[in-house]
Parts: structure tokens; sequence; C-alpha cells
């Protein structure tokens, strides 16, 4: 079994790309819930609720609402 590694266990490496990783995971988020609320409910497929649901889910949301949530 793989062991739990702590922020105090990585290297600078490590800490650089969880960082990295985060702000670009932050960013998608951001940018798919600022043009979901830019959008008239007519420019999205399906709800924007859910589509604003959608996008919590790691990087899949925000993806796939930039892929198949926006009409063009």
């Amino acid at each position: 079994m793989a062991k739990n590694l702590k922020w105090r266990d990585l290297g600078t490496g490590g800490r650089i790309l969880v960082a990295l990783t985060a702000i670009l995971q932050f960013g998608l988020l951001g940018a798919a819930w600022a043009d979901l609320a830019r959008r008239r409910p007519a420019e999205v497929n399906g709800p924007r609720w859910a589509w604003a649901l959608a996008a919590l889910v790691n990087f899949a949301g925000p993806i796939a609402y930039f892929a198949r949530g926006r009409r063009r």
C-alpha cells in the first residue's frame, strides 16, 4: 500500500507541482463559472445550475462544460 505523504514530506518540486495543479484547477473552475454567468440560458446546453455543479468535479467538469455545455 502506498504511503500517505504529508506536505512536509514533499520536496520542492513536488510542492511546486501540487501548487500549479491547484492553480490550474481553480482557474478552470473560475473560468467556467464566469463564462456560465455571462451566457444567456439559450446559449447553454442543459440547465445552468447543473453545469455549475458539474464544474466542481476536478478537471473533468470545467473541460466538459467548455467542450459540450456551450452552444455556438
